[in-house]
């Protein structure tokens, strides 16, 4: 079975705050994320609670655990088996802070424009070569 590609989402910039996120965890939560990001990249969109939990309009938390702290990646899925990892942080309540989701879905349509325009651009400059 093929794997998921895993991508950090960056700034246009060219930041990628999940990453940094993720370095500045505690070794052993950092560990357990790496492995979590792991297993997703092995199981896709078939991985299910407790390591992964559908929140709402196509996003998704990677959820994490050491000890009494939890941690929580939010992401999505695009074409060609790619999943997209937007933002985490440290979870301190029951819910999910709207504001975290809605951060994950600003992020998802950064990407999916960028995305399309360098494909319009991909396309445009693959049409200019043809005719020549």
């Amino acid at each position: 079975m093929e794997e998921f590609e895993i991508i950090f989402y960056e700034t246009a910039d060219g930041k990628c705050p999940v990453v940094d996120f993720i370095n500045s965890l505690p070794i052993k939560m950092r560990e357990k994320v790496f492995k979590t990001i792991d297993i997703l990249k092995v199981k896709g969109n078939s991985l299910r609670e407790p390591y992964s939990k559908s929140l709402e309009d196509g996003i998704f938390e990677l959820r994490c655990k050491v000890g009494s702290d939890i941690t929580r990646s939010l992401y999505f899925f695009y074409v060609d088996k790619k999943i997209i990892i937007t933002n985490g942080f440290v979870k301190k309540t029951q819910r999910t802070h709207k504001a975290e989701i809605d951060l994950a879905k600003s992020r998802r349509e950064d990407y999916v424009k960028r995305e399309e325009d360098k494909n319009e651009n991909l396309r445009r400059i693959q049409e200019r070569t043809s005719k020549k």
